[in-house]
């Protein structure tokens, strides 16, 4: 009787301590109780660090970046099949963020420029916007709305400071999916040529995954700053694979100021019209580069036709900068100040030759 009481007592004894085990969330069956070997390493404490930082940035973000819906009637749209009156509609949404605590909100041109109402969600307030203006070139457009309260501005960054491998944070909505947060590299910088438009405009390359809905949203470096304007991806499906291009922010800021003050950009214009120099037109000028852009057009009445520019010359350097190609002097004409003068220095007849024009407003 003793012998038996005394497997029991100790039968007893072993299932408590299992129990005792299976009350502890550390361990049991499948684990011990010891730490990560590495949760003290020097390795994973800076890691620990950075990721520290990507929270701080989307806290500092969550009430700078907004969403943004779009409502515009589908062109051909007729009231003969729509008996209730509905109307066709196409719906669009999009990225935008806080310029300014009066409610001035930065997006991209595609996606307001054609909307007849633009609604914007600032966290859990909606806003009708007034389109200030936009500028179908650069893709930027500008929005004004009455908030209850004062917002939160984005913090600028400097877009020229931008290096390849720079950590790269995208905020936005893709497929309305409210304020994902996405973080990659520059893989490039003054990418141009990426949009088949012609624009000789500069864009930052990122690995960060931008897809549709993310447009007009912030890209910002490992400070918090907003160093661009996610705009477009490449891509062979529709969704990302991987590359993603933003305007840069400087690019950006003179656009913005143009918009508010003047409700459209003003562009510099001297009235020619100019294509890319090939080697066989450069052959055939006697130059041994294809740097420059050919005039194949000077308008009537102009400011290059008063200053001397004929058809057929290379227009090779504006003031102290040389010229690419002829997407290059657009943008650096386009940026001229109204009513300034520029020295144009043009290849004819196998010399350069200078020549001062007055630069007007593109109408």
């Amino acid at each position: 009787m003793k012998k038996n009481a005394i497997i029991f007592i100790l039968m007893f004894a072993v299932l408590l301590s299992g129990c005792s085990r299976c009350g502890r969330g550390d361990e049991g069956l499948f684990g011990g109780i010891e730490e990560s070997p590495l949760r003290d390493e020097s390795l994973t404490g800076t890691a620990w660090q950075i990721q520290t930082n990507f929270r701080k940035i989307f806290d500092l973000y969550r009430e700078r970046v907004v969403s943004i819906s779009t409502e515009r009637v589908v062109p051909g749209y007729s009231p003969f099949f729509d008996p209730f009156g509905n109307g066709q509609k196409k719906r669009g949404l999009g990225t935008g963020f806080v310029l300014s605590e009066d409610g001035y909100i930065c997006t991209n041109h595609h996606v307001v420029g054609n909307a007849e109402k633009i609604i914007v969600k600032v966290n859990d307030r909606t806003y009708t916007a007034n389109l200030v203006g936009s500028d179908e070139r650069t893709d930027i457009a500008l929005l004004k709305i009455e908030p209850k309260e004062p917002l939160k501005p984005i913090f600028w960054g400097n877009s020229d400071d931008v290096k390849v491998g720079d950590w790269a944070i995208a905020i936005g909505n893709p497929f309305g999916l409210d304020k994902t947060f996405t973080v990659g590299v520059v893989s490039a910088t003054a990418r141009k040529d990426v949009d088949f438009m012609g624009s000789h405009q500069s864009h930052i390359q990122t690995d960060a995954s931008i897809n549709p809905g993310n447009s007009g949203g912030p890209l910002i470096n490992i400070k918090g700053q907003v160093i661009g304007i996610n705009r477009m991806i490449f891509s062979k499906s529709g969704g990302y694979m991987g590359i993603g291009f933003a305007i840069p922010i400087n690019t950006a800021k003179s656009i913005l100021d143009h918009l508010k003050r003047y409700k459209k950009v003003r562009r510099g214009f001297i009235g020619v019209q100019v294509m890319s120099v090939t080697p066989e037109i450069a052959a055939r000028a006697g130059r041994n580069t294809t740097d420059g852009a050919l005039v194949i057009e000077v308008m009537p009445g102009s400011p290059a036709l008063r200053a001397g520019v004929l058809r057929g010359d290379i227009i090779v350097r504006v003031n102290n900068q040389n010229i690419g190609n002829a997407g290059h002097l657009v943008e650096l004409l386009g940026e001229a100040s109204i009513g300034s003068r520029v020295q144009l220095t043009v290849w004819r007849g196998g010399r350069t030759i200078s020549l001062s024009i007055r630069v007007e407003e593109r109408k």
